[in-house]
């Protein structure tokens, strides 16, 4: 029979939340194993942000997450703020910056985090366990036992630092639900968020026309909007204000587009009528788009004419189209290419001061296998450190 191998806290999966997490619990002098099955720490570090890690957001605050409980992750992010992180950041020279809305990125590479995590970790004797499985897991009296591809494990205290679903190819797998579950925990439904949408009507014809125009939008749904680029691709919808609305999103619903929210636009077409009554309207939205989605929606969507020669009524429609152009996504990508699950761990089963488990003493949760999912520019690598920090005071 293997030896078994005794520690204070066992944390899995060596991804932001528990690299943070493995560190910080070392600081305070607690003895810590990191096991993950990847045979690479950090995977979905290393591709984040286009592989320049958007690592936080100056604006970070609880109104940048969706919860079924808004009121969970006040405390975490309180705690370990952004300026926290980046105080971090600084004291290892990585160079970085503010790219737009507050999302900080790396002037370098996203590898810049990820050594810089990797460092704080060794300098306090954590090595992450890589290739390591953990095939079952026990409660004891003193805590957890754990069966693992690298034999038995005892600990005090065991973090679930495990993710979601998004990426699969990052190695992303359910294992932290399991958890979960196993311990008596309820479970919200899970599904894709920050994902392009997937379109298959009559409209899918127009965005393969125009695959890779991008377009300022604002964006709406369900009482949210999002004023930032939307991209046409081959199979639908993305770029950021998209993949905003989509953690909104249900399916079935419309999702309304302004493709020109710096106009009013009845105002603008009226104007026009009476400046430039003989202009054609595929003139006039060339001066908004790009020449060939001018000509593609002025001929596609209405009839493209001078425009002395619309009534009033056809005007007022050509600005509702414009102004509210009413799309039903036929789907998202889904996990493959989502940036975040949303759903997870029921927060309402986890104290928001220590990430503990309110069913199962010393079972931590931290990070996206919960149920906080953060907007799009940074915020979920803020819940990341938040939420471990939180943890990592009290394993």
């Amino acid at each position: 029979m293997q030896e078994v191998r005794d520690t204070d806290v066992v944390i899995v999966g060596a991804g932001a939340a528990g690299l943070m997490c493995a560190f910080m619990a070392a600081q305070r002098g607690r003895r810590v194993l990191l096991v993950d099955h990847a045979n690479k720490a950090g995977k979905k570090i290393l591709m984040s942000g286009g592989g320049n890690c958007n690592f936080t957001n100056l604006y970070t605050e609880p109104a940048n997450f969706l919860s079924q409980n808004p009121h969970f992750c006040k405390s975490a992010l309180a705690r370990y703020t952004q300026w926290d992180f980046i105080a971090l950041v600084n004291k290892h020279d990585i160079p970085h910056h503010e790219k737009k809305l507050g999302q900080l990125f790396c002037d370098n590479k996203s590898i810049d985090i990820l050594r810089m995590l990797l460092a704080e970790c060794a300098e306090v004797g954590v090595t992450p366990m890589l290739e390591t499985s953990v095939e079952t897991i026990e409660k004891t009296e003193a805590g957890y036992l754990l069966a693992t591809s690298a034999g038995p494990m005892r600990c005090q205290s065991l973090v679930i630092a495990t993710g979601g679903l998004s990426i699969p190819t990052m190695g992303a797998t359910g294992f932290g639900y399991q958890v979960a579950r196993q311990f008596g925990h309820n479970l919200l439904p899970t599904r894709a968020g920050l994902v392009p949408f997937t379109i298959t009507d009559q409209l899918k014809d127009l965005c393969n026309e125009l695959s890779g125009t991008s377009v300022d939008c604002l964006v709406s749904c369900n009482g949210k909007s999002f004023r930032e680029n939307i991209l046409f691709t081959h199979r639908g919808l993305s770029g950021p204000a998209i993949l905003q609305i989509s953690s909104y999103w249900l399916p079935g619903q419309a999702v309304a587009i302004n493709l020109l929210p710096d106009l009013d636009v009845p105002a603008w077409l009226a104007q026009q009528r009476n400046d430039r009554p003989n202009a054609e309207l595929k003139t006039l939205l060339a001066e908004r788009f790009t020449k060939k989605m001018a000509t593609l929606i002025g001929e596609q969507w209405f009839v493209s004419k001078p425009t002395k020669q619309y009534t009033h009524a056809e005007l007022e429609q050509i600005a509702e189209r414009l102004s509210a152009w009413q799309v039903v996504p036929a789907g998202t990508e889904g996990y493959r290419t989502a940036e975040v699950t949303l759903g997870g761990v029921d927060t309402k089963e986890v104290s928001s001061k220590t990430m503990e488990s309110l069913k199962s003493p010393g079972l931590y949760f931290i990070g996206e296998v919960l149920d906080v999912s953060g907007h799009l520019g940074g915020f979920n690598f803020q819940w990341a450190w938040a939420s471990a920090h939180a943890a990592a005071q009290f394993v």
